[in-house]
Order: structure tokens, then sequence, then C-alpha cells
């Protein structure tokens, strides 16, 4: 896989994670907070990994995932909520098999893709992160 795509799913679980965890309340998303420090080069201008992330947040805006008020410069969006539609993806159960000894409130919350993006960024599987940001597109997609 090229890095680029890891980059991306590494942002977009984040930035949908960050917004379902305060939802439905709208907030600033900022770019350092979900790809990292940035490091301005002699001119002032932003890396190519923080504009990377910057275009997620952005890209997700334009595919109908969330909606934000207006950018803050170049350091991220504000009064951003995700959208209907992202939110029903987020908490719909998954394909993927409970644990039977947990009790079934449990197994379903587990069951979650949001549950699975914050367990998977976790554990910075990136493997596992990509893998299910795939699988959120594909379902958006279907």
């Amino acid at each position: 896989m090229h890095l680029h795509i890891d980059d991306f799913s590494q942002d977009v679980a984040r930035i949908l994670l960050q917004l379902y965890m305060n939802f439905p309340r709208p907030q600033a998303v900022y770019v350092e907070d979900i790809s990292g420090p940035d490091q301005l080069d002699e001119a002032g201008l932003h890396g190519k990994r923080h504009m990377t992330c910057l275009g997620a947040m952005l890209w997700l805006a334009e595919e109908g995932y969330l909606r934000y008020q207006s950018t803050l410069y170049q350091e991220g969006i504000e009064q951003a909520v995700l959208s209907n539609r992202a939110f029903t993806l987020l908490t719909a159960t998954s394909d993927t098999d409970p644990d039977p000894a947990l009790p079934v409130s449990v197994q379903l919350e587990r069951a979650t893709l949001a549950e699975q993006f914050r367990t998977a960024l976790a554990a910075r599987d990136s493997t596992r992160i990509s893998a299910l940001v795939r699988h959120f597109l594909a379902r958006a997609g279907a």
C-alpha cells in the first residue's frame, strides 16, 4: 500500500472519530490534532503532510461525510459536524463476529465501526485502520 493512502486512512479515521465523540455538537477540527505538529518551511508554508490532512478534511466534506462552516486559514475547519450519512455508518453494526462471552450491550457497542476505529487507532494498527476506512467508504458508496 502507498504511504499517502495510509496517512489518508489515519486522518479519515481520526477526523470521523473526533466528530463522532462530540456528536452532535459542532466543533473545530485542527490539522495538528489529527496529523501531529507541522514544520513550516523557510517561506512560512505548511508541509506536505499538514496540507494532505487538511485535504482529507475538505474531501470528507465534499463527499458528504461532514459539514463545516468555514476553514480556519490552513489550520483546520470550524463548526464541523458529522452528516447523517456518516453518523449512521459509524453507528451501524459491522459484519464481524462479536465475542459471545460479552454481554449483548457490549457486543453491540464493540461491533460498531466507530468503536472499531477507536480500537484500531489506540493499537496503532495501520493495516486495520486502512481496511476499516475502505470498508466505511465502500458502505457509504453502496
